[in-house]
């Protein structure tokens, strides 16, 4: 056995010498087996001991080596949705001796990304949009002439639930380039799927005729590639077959124009590289249906629940356990789990309240309230569109609908928001989880973005709470009378910063900010939970004989100008914080109220800048962007360093 150099992770005998998709191709079709076993271990050590994403890499580890095998990658092009499943694909790539970095930063992504590898033929981190990048590639080359070049997008049931993924198959359909689409079934995406086409598939897949036809069907085709040139032929009678009745559950994607095979056990290597081999002959748009069991393989994510061994942390890979590390003294909650808890008990006061989150209940913590109140709280699946739009519809009913969607998703609804919502100025109230620097899951992730796109948008409120108490109390007074129109509040990953968080509700003026502390020469203007960052370098200062002054502007829309009045009346030094881009955040509504009004001062902006910031722990990354407590403090000292006069004489 060969000891990866720097991780302590040792790979089976024939994963040790897999260095390349090349190096597989040389292994015999009975060795493959042994190497999905040898894989499956490599990821089960590694991410007991390093954290990251489980489930779903498990679950496909013998598609990823048939993959490898029959196709000549990254020649031909590999796509997999959303990526949480790549980590198979990433070891196979000669990324095995540093994939112990994985999610670290400076380390490799935890999803695949064209800059990192010429085998990660698309960047994602978003669902759904493996089948248009994978059709886009498949005309290029037939545009090229590159006739022989195989595409292939690997997509899951839960991404195939978004619009993105039906306007692909819709314009596959009638495009005659090499598209293999390959729907990995698991009625998972990260919480249990939900809506007619999980039935839909269900419904295929437990078809008694079906499966009755099923290894006939297979036996011919299986015999397509003995037939060179009448291979297409065969293919069509197989279709022929399927469409007078032996498959008449598959008429969805027959109807779009591909062409339906399975569904097949997709744990089955051998199998698949036999009909990964066969539908490599056929030409044109093509359907491989898997079944696939997430956290296959692993007796603990198989027994137990799915959506904890998503990512479920460290844990004992012997015993299953998951190591949780206890404080010795109690902690602030996640804001997710306020969110969560707050929403119950606004829904029990207010009958007109309802829950919204495009497949993300667990992940936003709007599981609570589907317990509690399943008449009243919808996971719609991957479709923030639909989620924003159907949002819009209930409030024209005069229903309060909160709509809690990821802020780097919801960039995948601005339109709804701003035609649908914003523009009919209908009662919407958008809780943005995930507001900020996202941490390991990185720029895919990163929620750099609304305070800007949201400010631009007429109508809308745009507001951040600096502690848990602030975003219960935002979230009671967005349902109030006094808001007529679209209320966004964005909050962090992870922790708050208050033990006793769960006080009684109280009305804040929309628009208005508060004064924290006062203080001498340079004035501190901050947004949301960075806020607190601002309070640990004011302690800094405090002990070198500076202080600052620290307002939370709790707004960026409608913004504080009484505030921002004596802000400007009072300090010449003004320096702005903000867990979002700087380009059009709330440091530039600042620099615009001071243009407006004629005011005169030395303005800094700390915030994420203008360019893509990588994975890592939220505060490396709030370091790297400037706006960690020591660099704030740093930005305090410089600005109140006494500028010296230098005189210039002639002569």
């Amino acid at each position: 056995m060969k000891i990866v150099k720097g991780s302590g992770f040792i790979p089976g005998d024939l994963l040790a010498k897999i260095n390349s998709p090349n190096d597989l191709k040389k292994l015999r079709e009975d060795q493959l087996e042994q190497l999905s076993a040898e894989l499956r271990q490599f990821i089960i050590d590694l991410v007991s001991v390093k954290g990251g994403h489980f489930g779903a890499s498990l679950g496909v580890v013998e598609l990823t080596v048939a993959l490898h095998y029959i196709f000549n990658t990254p020649y031909d092009q590999l796509i997999w949705d959303v990526g949480h499943q790549a980590y198979g694909h990433k070891i196979l790539t000669g990324r095995r001796d540093i994939f112990h970095t994985n999610r670290i930063y400076k380390g490799l992504s935890g999803f695949p990304k064209r800059s990192e590898s010429e085998y990660d033929t698309f960047g994602v981190g978003h669902s759904s949009t493996s089948i248009s990048a994978a059709l886009g590639m498949a005309v290029a080359s037939k545009y090229q002439g590159n006739n022989d070049k195989q595409h292939i997008a690997v997509i899951g049931d839960g991404a195939m639930t978004a619009g993105l993924a039906f306007e692909g198959l819709n314009h596959a359909g009638v495009e005659n380039a090499n598209l293999l689409v390959i729907l990995n079934d698991n009625c998972m995406s990260i919480d249990p799927n939900v809506g007619a086409l999980k039935e839909y598939l269900t419904d295929i897949t437990t078809s008694h005729t079906y499966n009755k036809a099923k290894d006939k069907i297979w036996e011919l085709l299986g015999k397509i590639s003995k037939f060179g040139p009448n291979a297409q032929e065969i293919a069509s009678k197989v279709e022929n077959s399927i469409k007078t009745g032996l498959l008449k559950q598959s008429n969805l994607f027959e109807s779009l124009k591909f062409r339906y095979f399975g569904p097949i056990d997709g744990h089955d290597v051998v199998r698949l590289t036999k009909v990964l081999a066969d539908l490599k002959d056929i030409p044109g748009p093509k359907l491989l249906h898997v079944l696939t069991k997430k956290g296959k393989g692993y007796k603990f994510s198989e027994e137990g629940n799915e959506t904890v061994w998503h990512s479920p942390g460290l844990f004992n890979k012997d015993t299953g356990e998951i190591i949780k590390v206890i404080p010795k003294n109690p902690q602030p909650p996640k804001y997710q789990d306020v969110f969560g808890h707050t929403m119950v008990e606004l829904a029990e006061k207010n009958p007109a309240i309802m829950g919204i989150t495009p497949a993300m209940p667990s992940g936003c913590s709007l599981n609570i309230m589907m317990k509690a109140m399943p008449d009243r709280a919808f996971d719609v699946g991957i479709a923030e569109q639909h989620a924003v739009t159907f949002s819009a519809g209930l409030a024209t009913q005069g229903l309060i609908p909160y709509c809690n969607i990821y802020s780097s998703f919801m960039q995948r609804a601005y339109d709804q928001v701003v035609h649908d919502v914003a523009l009919q100025n209908l009662k919407v109230i958008f809780c943005l989880d995930r507001g900020g620097l996202a941490g390991a899951d990185g720029p895919t992730h990163h929620g750099a973005f609304d305070i800007a796109y949201f400010r631009c948008i007429p109508n809308m409120v745009v507001s951040a709470p600096m502690n848990e108490e602030e975003l219960r109390n935002l979230m009671f007074t967005a349902q109030l009378d006094e808001n007529k129109g679209p209320f966004s509040i964005r909050y962090p990953r992870g922790n708050g910063v208050m033990i006793n968080w769960k006080t009684p509700f109280q009305k804040i003026v929309i628009g208005k900010g508060r004064k924290i502390n006062d203080g001498k020469q340079v004035a501190i203007l901050s947004l949301g939970h960075p806020g607190n960052l601002v309070t640990e370098a004011l302690e800094e200062l405090k002990a070198q004989g500076i202080n600052a002054a620290h307002y939370d502007m709790r707004f960026a829309k409608p913004i504080d100008e009484e505030l921002l009045h004596e802000v400007f009346a009072n300090y010449k030094k003004v320096i702005t914080v903000e867990d979002g881009c700087i380009i059009g955040g709330m440091g530039s509504a600042v620099l615009e109220f001071m243009a407006e009004n004629n005011y005169s001062a030395q303005v800094k902006r700390l915030g994420i800048p203008d360019k893509w910031i990588e994975h890592g722990e939220q505060p490396q990354l709030y370091e790297e962007c400037g706006f960690s407590p020591s660099k704030i403090a740093e930005a305090v000292n410089e600005m109140s360093k006494e500028k010296k006069e230098i005189k210039i004489k002639n002569g």
